[in-house]
Parts: structure tokens; C-alpha cells; sequence
């Protein structure tokens, strides 16, 4: 499975590709950032994380893209243009007709370190060594979007298992045929 993690920010939206399957090591494919200026129009800056976006889904071609959940925080300014940028990176991969995923930072953080709370400097640290990486990527922001592409690789198994029992479970059973015989017949 190869996903597209991203971080988004307006300022810096953070990327990352990585490959492999849950159980076996992953691979870096790419990381980076895609860069606005903050003094510039928010529809510029919006148009230039999509344009940013679309250049990695062209290279790298993911099949999904992993989110950041937008969470509350209390600076609204940040929460919206986190916001901003998170649909920006959801609309790219719709209309590539690629499968969005959303996780919150404390399950990216749980599944790459074990610990929801976990700092920046652990992320990018335990992100180094799963990926045997060199030194942990810089911004943070990169770092953030590889442990996003991790933490999907590693969720969506049980994930998908869990959703293939709850549609079991609400399916209608089969009827059985009136009028069947209920045992053996002389």
C-alpha cells in the first residue's frame, strides 16, 4: 500500500510518501513541504498548497491519502487554516478518486511511539528508525506527514476487519425457505 500523509498547515503543509504493508517494513518514497508566504491572499495560499498537492499525487501516485483530523484548539486563526488546507488535500485526492483517511494526532502519535501524547522530537525520532532513516525530516511538519502514511499502513488491516464485521453484523440474515423439511424424511 502506498499512502500520501499530509499535515496540513497554510504556512507549512507537510508530506510524505510511504510504502509497505502492516507486519513488514515500510519505505520512504518522498518527503517534504509545501510552502506559502504568510503576508500572502488566502486564496493564493490555498491555490498554491493545491498545486503543491497535486505535484506529489502526480509523482507519487498514493493509493490513499492520509489526513490529519482537524482538531479544536484555541487558537481559531490556526484551526482555520488548518482546516483550509486539510479540504484543499481532501479535494485533491476526490477528484483523483483516491480514498481519504482521517486520524487524529493522538492516534498518530499512539500508533508510531505508543503514546498519544507524544512530543514532536519522539515522533520524528521513532519516524526515523521505522523508516531507517539517516536523521529524523525536517520541518516537523514532514515528519508529522510520514507518521500520518505510518499509522494508516498500520490501522487500516484492523480497521478494515472492523468494519467487515459491523456490515455483517447489520445484514440481514437469509430467510429460511418455508415449508423446508426441518430433519430427516422416511
Amino acid at each position: 500500500m502506498r499512502v500520501l500523509g499530509v499535515d496540513p498547515g497554510l504556512t507549512r503543509c507537510g508530506v510524505g510518501v510511504v510504502e509497505g504493508v502492516a507486519g513488514r517494513p515500510l519505505t520512504m518514497l518522498g518527503v517534504g513541504v509545501v510552502r506559502t508566504p504568510a503576508d500572502a491572499d488566502i486564496g493564493h495560499r490555498l491555490v498554491a498548497i493545491e498545486r503543491g498537492l497535486e505535484e506529489w499525487l502526480d509523482t507519487h501516485r498514493p493509493e490513499l491519502v492520509a489526513v490529519e483530523r482537524v482538531f479544536s484548539q484555541h487558537n481559531v486563526r490556526t484551526v482555520m487554516g488548518t482546516a483550509q488546507a486539510s479540504a484543499v488535500a481532501m479535494l485533491c485526492a476526490a477528484r483523483r478518486g483516491i480514498p481519504v483517511a482521517l486520524h487524529t494526532p493522538s492516534e498518530v502519535k499512539a500508533a508510531v511511539t505508543g503514546s498519544g501524547r507524544a512530543d514532536k522530537a519522539q515522533v520524528g525520532a521513532m519516524v526515523t528508525r521505522l523508516l531507517r532513516l539517516a536523521a529524523p525530516p525536517r520541518p516537523a511538519d514532514a515528519a508529522d506527514a510520514l507518521a500520518l502514511a505510518i499509522c494508516h499502513i498500520w490501522r487500516a488491516p484492523a480497521q478494515s476487519r472492523l468494519q467487515r464485521a459491523v456490515a455483517a453484523q447489520h445484514a440481514p440474515s437469509a430467510p429460511s425457505a418455508p415449508n423446508a423439511p426441518k430433519g430427516r424424511t422416511a
